[in-house]
């Protein structure tokens, strides 16, 4: 009887014990915005990173994932994680550019020759002297970023091969105005749309078309309710992994060691499963039912020629010259280093 009663008092101590540890942990609200399920690069590298942290902490940060826009709108996120009331999100780049006006700089169209050169660049110093620059502006601490994917147009009026067929088309944009350039650049009128309600956009007509990489169009089903891709690949898209900065200084050091540890985890796991889907657009996208475009060199050039000084020309004149200037030398550099 003895040795029942220690063995219920000691599970009991272990009970309040479990119950004061999970009441005492920090709670990181993560925001992305692709859906819930494992097929979904977002979600997938959410889970890693929340499996992560929590063993890396013995349970100290409670990772609670809120997937598909659940928590907020994007630019709410951006709000959120300025005010601390959202400890972390995974974020495209419209809002960001909204948020923290020189990311607007990587909108720059048709820069980057492959995923290699876009994770070098951003990985090394240019990438770290943004990252500084945005914490100090804005409150929100990008510990780094993976794939959004090579984005393409699609439309559901005709093929578009050049720029000449995308006249009169009107197609969704991020909500940052420096893809409103890129797509009036190109002679297509742009509207504005958040993430979460461009599927219903494209159904109603509201917009004939949108730009975005293969994952999103898979993972929103925007296929059934566009008939054409074109392969242009005109913008290396980006999602960051942001922190409230406010939150994250209230973390010991050895919490803050394993949420960047648990974050490069998570990226790698992100941009593996983008870029193989990036890969393998034609195959992905004709088995959804759509008409594949394939651009030759001369039509990317004419879209290149078309499109990518009045983006320029935009970002100059809302940043400066700073942040193109860096990017320009990074690529530069990135090239030369296999001459």
């Amino acid at each position: 009887m003895k040795s029942m009663s220690k063995y219920l008092a000691a599970t009991a101590a272990i009970a309040v014990l479990a119950t004061a540890s999970a009441a005492s942990a920090k709670e990181l609200k993560y925001a992305h915005f692709q859906s819930a399920d494992l097929s979904s690069p977002k979600h997938a590298a959410a889970l890693a990173f929340e499996s992560c942290v929590e063993g890396k902490t013995a349970g100290s940060i409670d990772v609670q994932i809120y997937p598909a826009g659940q928590l907020a709108g994007d630019n709410e996120v951006m709000e959120g994680l300025e005010l601390g009331s959202i400890q972390m999100a995974v974020v495209h780049d419209g809002p960001i550019s909204a948020t923290y006006k020189p990311f607007s700089a990587l909108a720059l169209p048709y820069l980057f020759d492959d995923q290699a050169m876009a994770w070098a660049v951003m990985d090394g110093d240019f990438g770290k002297e943004m990252a500084d620059d945005m914490l100090a502006k804005t409150g929100i601490r990008m510990f780094g970023v993976a794939d959004n994917g090579v984005r393409n147009f699609t439309n559901n009026v005709r093929p578009v091969s050049e720029p000449k067929d995308m006249a009169g088309l009107k197609m969704r944009v991020m909500t940052a105005p420096v893809w409103v350039t890129l797509v009036e650049s190109l002679g297509a009128s742009a509207t504005p749309v958040p993430w979460p309600e461009l599927p219903g956009a494209l159904q109603q007509g509201v917009v004939d078309g949108q730009e975005n990489g293969v994952t999103n169009i898979v993972n929103a089903s925007l296929y059934q309710n566009q008939k054409y891709v074109t392969l242009d690949g005109h913008v290396f898209s980006w999602h960051a992994y942001l922190m409230s900065d406010a939150f994250y200084q209230g973390l010991t050091d050895g919490e803050k060691t394993a949420v960047t540890q648990c974050v490069d985890i998570a990226k790698v796991i992100h941009r593996g499963m983008t870029a193989a889907q990036d890969a393998n657009a034609s195959a992905i996208l004709s088995e959804k039912g759509m008409t594949v475009v394939s651009v030759t060199p001369e039509q990317k050039a004419m879209f290149r020629e078309a499109a990518q000084p009045a983006v320029r020309e935009f970002v100059v004149g809302e940043v400066g010259a700073e942040w193109p200037d860096k990017l320009d030398a990074a690529v530069a550099a990135y090239r030369n280093s296999f001459n």
